[in-house]
């Protein structure tokens, strides 16, 4: 399972003319994932996103979870994040699991975080999407369950 995570002062998503999910400070999570991931590779991500500290603290020093800050968490799927770049021009997209596992695990994913008191926005899993964000900071984070980066 993969994630690019950016702390955001604001996050929006549209699918048409249709807002799907939407945030104040807190999160945007775009995430991946592979056909090899399971329920324990959504409780690493959980677990990590959600007590990473990357919000500032009084001293503003990063030091600081989005449980610390009260933060919101907006989660996109993006099956693009498992792109193979490294033949040819075309991204080979094989590594990201089919739509039947990866809905499952991504709707996990978000189920676990609404379990842990946090406010979850979503995408549309599968949609063409518009992904608004002010990014805070910048601060951008990759996280990848099998601990590769």
């Amino acid at each position: 399972m993969r994630a690019v995570v950016q702390r955001v002062s604001s996050s929006k998503v549209k699918v048409g003319d249709r807002v799907t999910g939407q945030i104040n400070k807190g999160l945007l999570v775009l995430l991946g994932v592979t056909h090899e991931d399971t329920s324990k590779d959504v409780d690493y991500m959980i677990d990590k996103i959600l007590n990473l500290r990357i919000f500032e603290d009084e001293n503003e020093k990063m030091n600081l979870s989005l449980k610390d800050v009260g933060g919101e968490l907006l989660v996109v799927s993006q099956f693009t994040l498992y792109g193979d770049c490294r033949k040819g021009k075309r991204p080979s997209f094989t590594n990201a699991a089919r739509p039947d596992v990866a809905t499952k695990l991504y709707e996990e994913f978000v189920q676990k975080a609404k379990n842990n008191d946090i406010v979850v926005g979503t995408g549309e899993f599968g949609a063409h999407m518009m992904v608004d964000l002010t990014n805070d900071g910048p601060v951008t984070i990759l996280l990848e369950s099998n601990k590769a980066f």
